[in-house]
């Protein structure tokens, strides 16, 4: 069995943090007992990393680092410490149960997939949110493919399982740590021929809430937009 790295980023959650963390482990000695968990607390105002430390195992190791850099720094920052063969990312405010994680497997497997991605808009997906969230999403991805090609449904969605090479292979040319790490991540991907393939999700909106702040949107815009001039204009990607 494969060992799995599972790296959970984190920024003030100082309340839910210990019980999210041993749920997580509850769930992968069921699914996928080899595993080890990277808690990396993105630079919290609160007590985020000393909760955590709470939780007594040798399969849990948490990082911290002072000041916030954002979830794509973090994932970065997590992948440095992790020993797995395969990679899972995972948002720690378990919005995305990990009990999902057997599915991702699964069809990692079944597609010899490089990348498995969560999707909300797949067809087995259950998910339940506003129209507007669902128009954005829907905007996106159309906006996604006209500038990358990149023929996937949902790019956002923070639960991601993939083989180590591919972040090795990646990683370092990554230049987003906030807005749109996760499209980055998928277009330097499919730029070196990993195969993606979406799974379907199941997700409670128990901290994401509704609401899109115009400022999250206008700066997932740009980080779109400088990812395009990096790949398309300044070649920047290429090796």
């Amino acid at each position: 069995m494969p060992k799995l790295s599972v790296i959970l980023p984190a920024y003030n959650q100082e309340k839910n943090i210990c019980s999210n963390i041993r749920e997580v482990c509850f769930s992968l000695e069921k699914i996928h007992p080899s595993y080890e968990i990277i808690l990396v607390d993105d630079g919290s105002r609160d007590a985020t990393f000393s909760m955590a430390k709470r939780v007594e195992s040798d399969k849990v190791r948490v990082v911290s680092y002072p000041e916030n850099h954002g979830k794509g720094n973090a994932l970065k920052e997590g992948f440095k410490h992790s020993t797995g063969d395969l990679v899972c990312f995972l948002d720690s405010d378990l919005d995305l149960h990990p009990r999902q994680l057997g599915t991702f497997l699964s069809y990692m497997r079944e597609h010899d997939a490089d990348l498995v991605i969560g999707s909300k808009r797949h067809p087995d997906a259950v998910v339940s949110y506003p129209w507007h969230r669902r128009f954005l999403s829907s905007a996106y991805s159309l906006f996604n493919q006209a500038l990358f090609g990149l023929e996937v449904s949902d790019t956002q969605v923070g639960f991601k399982l993939m083989k180590r090479e591919v972040l090795e292979r990646v990683l370092p040319k990554l230049v987003v740590k906030r807005y749109a790490f996760d499209l980055e991540l998928l277009v330097n991907a499919k730029k070196h021929g990993f195969r993606i393939v979406e799974a379907p999700v199941v997700l409670e909106y128990r901290s994401l809430g509704s609401y899109v702040s115009p400022g999250a949107i206008w700066n997932i815009f740009l980080d779109t937009l400088g990812i395009a001039y990096r790949l398309h204009i300044l070649k920047y990607y290429d090796d």
